[in-house]
């Protein structure tokens, strides 16, 4: 029998350890700084541009921490959990996902591993539609210190299932910004915004949205503080704004044809440079006017305290 020479047979040896180095290592390198979704594409596939993925849920367990899962041309991507720091963003591009029955996307904080020190999620240019039946369209959940969630340039509509809301931000702390967004025809809540347990505090600022036909636009409730600016809130048939706990600053923002435009029931409510018209009851409780705000064709109710001293009577400076 002939024999292999010493030499061929170490590199068939090198050669074999090398295969099973890379069969060992192929999980780690599944996980793309950027991968890609496409209304055509498939989730056994990597999730690369040449061979993309179907739906965000099949892209995510392929995406590294930190890293994007953008869309190549229009689709409707699927109800999506998150569970590492990552952006989502379909900008220019029509990326929707059909909730029906069920939350859009769910942020899962408690979830994260340790070592994701980032804790801060990207929603960028999505339309989630609740089909009359949706839950929550992004529901946000967890103890979440530290944690960030970005939501810019968004359509959320169609959630009149239980509890019907657009946005719910649950976590015991963290901090959560909303861009140019609009939310509308939910049978709850547009926003809501309180600490779980009232154990801890959220940072919300919400700017540029238009919240349309809930029930209560903006609801605030135990540890969170909250500024709403230059927005619009209107035809909400509980409220415009409602709180019963925390705090909101309510700035440069239409609150319009609803039942009770501000509704206060706890919690500490300061306005300036609003317009309140056109509701059934402008101000529901007690609220902190500076003296730029404007009550126009509203029901009476409520009790506005002016904000200002003997020598600042404005309250402007």
């Amino acid at each position: 029998m002939k024999r292999i020479p010493r030499l061929f047979g170490l590199s068939f040896a090198i050669a074999g350890a090398v295969f099973a180095l890379s069969v060992l290592a192929s999980p780690a390198s599944a996980q793309a700084s950027r991968t890609w979704v496409s209304g055509v594409g498939d989730d056994v596939n990597p999730c690369s541009r040449t061979a993309p993925c179907k739906t965000f849920a099949g892209a995510i367990s392929k995406t590294a921490v930190n890293g994007e899962i953008n869309c190549i041309d229009p689709g409707g991507f699927g109800a999506v959990t998150i569970t590492k720091s990552i952006t989502i963003d379909c900008k220019e591009v029509f990326g929707s996902i059909l909730n029906s029955n069920v939350n859009g996307i769910n942020v899962a904080f408690d979830s994260f591993a340790g070592t994701d020190v980032r804790k801060t999620v990207n929603l960028r240019n999505l339309q989630i539609q609740g089909f009359d039946s949706g839950l929550t369209g992004i529901r946000i959940i967890g103890a979440g210190v530290g944690s960030f969630v970005n939501i810019e340039d968004c359509l959320i509509n169609g959630n009149f299932g239980s509890p019907g809301t657009g946005i719910a931000d649950q976590r015991t702390n963290g901090t959560l910004n909303v861009v140019n967004t609009t939310v509308r025809d939910m049978g709850g809540s547009g926003f809501t915004i309180a600490s779980a347990g009232g154990a801890g505090l959220i940072k919300g600022t919400l700017s540029n949205v238009r919240v349309i036909n809930a029930a209560s636009g903006v609801a605030v409730g135990t540890g969170a503080a909250v500024h709403l600016s230059n927005s619009l809130v209107s035809s909400n048939s509980v409220a415009g704004v409602s709180i019963s706990g925390g705090g909101i600053n309510v700035d440069a923002t239409t609150i319009t044809h609803s039942q009770i435009g501000v509704k206060q029931t706890g919690g500490i409510v300061n306005l300036s440079n609003n317009d309140l018209s056109f509701n059934n009851t402008g101000v529901s409780g007690t609220v902190n006017s500076y003296s730029n705000n404007r009550f126009t064709s509203n029901g009476a109710g409520g009790t506005i305290t002016p904000i200002g001293t003997t020598t600042n009577p404005t309250g402007l400076q």
